[in-house]
């Protein structure tokens, strides 16, 4: 049986393993986004010739931005699309944007035209999602999910509630799922099939057990 953990827990060891264990969550984010890219180029769904991905403006958007420079160092042809505030997000996802500044990876805006990219990343919002969809994402969202493009979500798919696998106003329904060192529980409930699709379980050095046992 696959182990899966709550929203809950998924943070309290993110914040474990980060500072009382110490290992940078910049780290963490490079072995996410390595990690998602090899299930990426795994998986025989997608069509990796024009990529666009969707970052919000969090960590989660952050591991979206390292994909985002694998696929452009790797000879891909791959888009940014940030959703949300750039001056809001994260240090951890300004650090990876001003790494794919440098690697000049083009960005697009709200109005292009999914319908011509091959494989949408989703990496809008992680598991913590506490409220309803709304503004811009759930635009981008609906728009995502009527395009003829393949989606591959980060960690979760946006707007599914990690918790209950209920949509919360809209979701993302994803051809696959590249989840963070263990499901969450909503992703293996039976209403949570049609959102995650396939799901790539990455282990990124985030451990339960005697790791955590002593504090």
């Amino acid at each position: 049986m696959t182990q899966a953990i709550t929203v809950e827990e998924s943070r309290e060891l993110d914040d474990k393993t980060i500072n009382k264990i110490g290992i940078p969550s910049l780290v963490l984010m490079e072995r996410a986004g390595l990690k998602i890219y090899e299930n990426m180029l795994a998986n025989p769904d997608l069509d990796l010739s024009n990529v666009l991905i969707l970052a919000g403006t969090g960590n989660n958007g952050g591991d979206g931005l390292v994909v985002a420079r694998l696929l452009a160092t790797h000879g891909y042809k791959v888009s940014i699309l940030t959703v949300g505030n750039p001056d809001h997000a994260s240090a951890d996802h300004k650090a990876q944007a001003r790494i794919c500044d440098y690697y000049q990876i083009p960005k697009v805006f709200m109005d292009a035209n999914f319908d011509k990219f091959t494989t949408l990343v989703d990496s809008l919002f992680g598991s913590g999602l506490s409220r309803n969809v709304g503004g811009d994402y759930a635009t981008v969202i609906d728009k995502a999910n009527a395009s003829a493009a393949k989606i591959h979500a980060v960690d979760i798919p946006s707007g599914l509630n990690g918790d209950t696998g209920e949509e919360m106003g809209t979701a993302i329904k994803a051809t696959s799922t590249s989840t963070i060192a263990y499901p969450k529980v909503g992703m293996l409930k039976e209403q949570a099939k049609p959102y995650t699709g396939t799901i790539y379980v990455d282990d990124i050095g985030i451990y339960r057990g005697n790791t955590f046992e002593n504090e």
